[in-house]
């Protein structure tokens, strides 16, 4: 073989193993249901990283917004009729049809947000477990409170809430054991109106902290000038003033794992709440940024011990999925 061949062959290789050929081969064809906008705090988690991935040239993403319960299974089965390889959602409202929707096509991977458990062989669950930070978070607030009063307001009370609150408030209550708390359910996943106005009520009987579970919390914080924490995505760019941190969820862990099993062909039904635990690096809580000059030196010092402890172990956040119930007056 002359030098000219052998020097061809040679890059001919090197492009076939490079990441932009790679990127070039087949995409994994994934589509999402969501019923709500795009910019909801939890539906934003698993849209950034589809999208990230889609980026990447790992996948052709699909995704459809604001889709009602009642057309929730249609849109499911479209997109596996489509020939749809993966398809995520959330199927906490919709749990029986969605189920139903998996059994009918076997050969499709679903990764469904979800109060209930897998579903052989082809349908996973996941959430944003994210009490970890959640209960940092709450340190921070139980620190911060000059009236002992914090707000609390929420979506639903179903689990996947519950245990952020609970863990919010174990937190609060180590820093400061006689904090009292005022929790309201709004029941709407997406109403910033709405949880404004609950909000509003519980500043108005003292509360000075606001824990902001839903869009439009932190808003009636900086009205009034309180402080809030944020969940799931940090607004402190949008609130300097007012968010002192907030507990972040990062989907990415999980969308990655299920794109990597689907393409492999060994997708199969289990339980991905673990990937978004600060182990795998699921959840973190935000940089104090604006606020790290405003909060205590020893009150920081406490909530890096206690995530420090998380991480390596020794510490474990109770999870406790029951609905809190607390008021003050």
């Amino acid at each position: 073989m002359n030098v000219r061949r052998q020097l061809l062959l040679a890059v001919a290789s090197a492009v076939a193993l490079s990441p932009a050929a790679f990127a070039e081969g087949p995409k994994l064809k994934v589509a999402a249901v969501y019923t709500v906008p795009f910019e909801q705090q939890w539906v934003s988690r698993i849209h950034i990283a589809l999208k990230a991935a889609e980026a990447r040239g790992e996948i052709e993403y699909k995704a459809s917004e604001n889709v009602a319960n009642a057309d929730y299974e249609r849109v499911m089965r479209e997109y596996a009729t489509q020939g749809n390889q993966l398809i995520l959602g959330e199927a906490f409202a919709v749990e029986a049809a969605a189920r139903k929707v998996a059994k009918d096509f076997p050969k499709v991977s679903f990764l469904m947000g979800s109060s209930g458990k897998p579903q052989a062989p082809n349908f996973s669950v996941f959430d944003n477990f994210i009490q970890e930070p959640s209960y940092l978070a709450g340190m921070l607030a139980g620190g911060m409170t000059k009236t002992g009063k914090i707000g609390m307001v929420g979506g639903f009370p179903i689990p996947e809430v519950n245990r952020l609150m609970h863990a919010f408030m174990a937190g609060a209550k180590e820093i400061n054991p006689k904090v009292q708390f005022s929790i309201t359910f709004i029941n709407s996943w997406f109403d910033p109106p709405k949880a404004k106005e609950a909000a509003f009520a519980m500043i108005d009987k003292g509360a000075d902290v606001m824990y902001a579970e839903r869009f439009g919390v932190s808003d009636a914080a900086k009205e009034r000038g309180k402080l809030a924490v944020g969940n799931v995505i940090n607004t402190q760019d949008k609130y300097p003033d007012t968010v002192v941190a907030s507990a972040l969820w990062h989907m990415e862990p999980s969308v990655e794992r299920a794109i990597k099993l689907a393409k492999e062909g060994k997708f199969a039904a289990e339980d991905y709440g673990v990937y978004s635990t600060m182990k795998h690096k699921g959840a973190s809580l935000a940089p104090l940024g604006t606020f790290d000059a405003k909060v205590p030196a020893d009150l920081k010092a406490k909530v890096a011990a206690k995530e420090k402890a998380i991480q390596a172990g020794s510490f474990s956040v109770k999870v406790d999925d029951s609905q809190p119930k607390a008021a003050f007056n």
